[in-house]
């Protein structure tokens, strides 16, 4: 009898441990963060720190229509500007070469994100929106928003609430944080959305805009070549932003390589002989 009390007990006490087991394992299981089918797709096919060079081609999706970081020529369809030496030189250093995929402000992060490219490139600010779908590099340069108009208005448009009041014209650019940050800030002044970032400059020139809300890096860069546009105080912006490369997310390897590639570049020269090419035109 004591001999089957004991055994009867064992068995209970081992099915108790097997039932806390596997309530343990699924609750482990529930608990456990849920990949996104993209990430988990992107693991299974294995870093781009790999397949790059395998393939020989880095895929990198660039707007075209922001000088001096990204220039397309609409005759010719050839790249220039800073970044596009920039992906030339990462691509190399990958025993690759570029390939430009175009892409929009509005539609670059989701064309990363869908894996149409490997990085994205050509003037693009970190923000917290487009770090939900991808990830950024280490930041290669900071910079804000700031005026750029008429040389012979420069005086008059140096605040915010000089800028959005009654009867003053802004233009901006669509899709990206131009037009976010017009947005948030112009009330009481006439927005209009001009469709192509090459030539919205030559709506302040001709007289047709007053004001542009853009990158002090990109004011800078138009009123080199253009005498008739000055930028205004672009070193002290009215926001805070730094530029970076968009990275897909979930690819640990390539990110750290990214990083190092950016840090070496930034401190080494590479990015300031680029930046020089450019400003001193």
């Amino acid at each position: 009898m004591r001999r089957t009390v004991t055994l009867s007990a064992l068995a209970a006490v081992l099915a108790a441990t097997a039932a806390g087991s596997a309530l343990a394992v699924g609750s482990t299981a529930n608990s456990a963060p849920e990949q996104a089918p993209a990430d988990r797709a992107r693991q299974q096919r294995g870093t781009l720190l790999d397949r790059v060079p395998e393939r020989g081609v880095l895929r990198v999706c660039t707007t075209g229509d922001y000088r001096p970081f990204s220039h397309r020529d609409p005759k010719s369809g050839a790249y220039t500007g800073i970044d596009i030496k920039m992906a030339g030189d990462l691509a190399k250093s990958l025993d690759a070469k570029p390939k430009y995929v175009p892409t929009t402000w509005a539609t670059l992060v989701d064309d990363l994100a869908a894996g149409r490219c490997d990085v994205g490139m050509g003037g693009v600010s970190v923000t917290l929106a487009r770090a939900r779908k991808a990830s950024f590099s280490e930041p290669y340069l900071t910079d804000g928003k700031t005026p750029i108009v008429r040389c012979e208005d420069k005086d008059k448009y140096r605040t915010l609430e000089e800028i959005d009041r009654s009867g003053v014209r802004v233009v901006v650019n669509p899709g990206g944080t131009n037009e976010q940050f017009a947005r948030a800030h112009i009330k009481q002044a006439t927005l209009t959305v001009h469709p192509d970032n090459t030539t919205i400059f030559d709506e302040i020139i001709a007289g047709r805009a007053d004001v542009m809300m853009t990158d002090a890096s990109e004011t800078r860069y138009q009123s080199a070549i253009h005498p008739e546009l000055c930028a205004v105080h672009p070193d002290e912006p009215f926001s805070f932003s730094e530029k970076a490369y968009v990275l897909p997310r979930g690819d640990a390897q390539f990110k750290e390589y990214v990083d190092q590639w950016v840090h070496l570049a930034t401190h080494d020269g590479t990015y300031k002989k680029y930046e020089d090419e450019w400003m001193k035109r």
